[in-house]
């Protein structure tokens, strides 16, 4: 995977990167950007870095109408209930995905998050049955586990403190496991996280630079 993994140990498993796209994204557009047209183009440069991965199927989970139209062709677009928040939202996210042996849910409000991130997840999976990318700020900005997704992880993007709540509710000591963090866009001034030398979030750059 172009996340770093040596290539026999991603073959034998079914890997999912799984974008989650939710209203809620809108609400960081900053002033005089659409915010329907904000919430677009971060949400395709975030599939865009999913799909660009090696190894991995990627999928789109989401409640947002017409999403299809964001990604490649062939991808699976996976239709959940609006209004969900929270664990819900995310057991329900997992719940959703057709198929796979591990999978990364991505909140589609990362538009830069750089892939090495998602490949330390899948390898964080091989001691533990959850892995999470934390968000600055408190929160993830991505969760991977071994499907079935555990019901004990419950947990949502936006908690204080999901690592810990995850550890509190595990039935074993080793069973949640941490990579490095990242930023999310949450609300308008956090579109000024945004790194300008990293490569990708083409749309998103396109749309705040018109």
């Amino acid at each position: 995977m172009t996340a770093g993994s040596p290539a026999g140990e991603q073959r034998g498993t079914e890997r999912l990167v799984a974008v989650l796209v939710t209203e809620t994204t809108a609400a960081a557009a900053p002033p005089g950007v659409d915010p329907a047209a904000f919430l677009t183009a971060v949400a395709e440069d975030t599939y865009e870095m999913a799909a660009g991965l090696d190894f991995v199927t990627p999928v789109l989970v989401t409640s947002v109408p017409g999403m299809e139209e964001i990604v490649w062709p062939g991808t699976p677009v996976v239709e959940i209930a609006p209004g969900l928040s929270g664990a819900a939202l995310v057991a329900a996210a997992f719940a959703a995905l057709p198929y796979g042996g591990q999978a990364a849910l991505v909140s589609a409000d990362a538009p830069d998050l750089p892939p090495l991130l998602i490949g330390k997840l899948f390898r964080a999976l091989g001691r533990a049955r959850i892995a999470v990318c934390p968000a600055q700020g408190g929160g993830a900005v991505a969760l991977a586990a071994h499907l079935p997704y555990p019901g004990w992880a419950d947990t949502g993007f936006d908690d204080p403190d999901p690592v810990g709540a995850l550890r509190d509710r595990a039935p074993g000591s080793r069973m949640v496991a941490t990579g490095p963090g990242w930023h999310r866009l949450r609300t308008p001034g956090d579109v000024g996280r945004l790194d300008p030398g990293l490569e990708g979030w083409d749309n998103t750059r396109a749309l705040l630079s018109a």
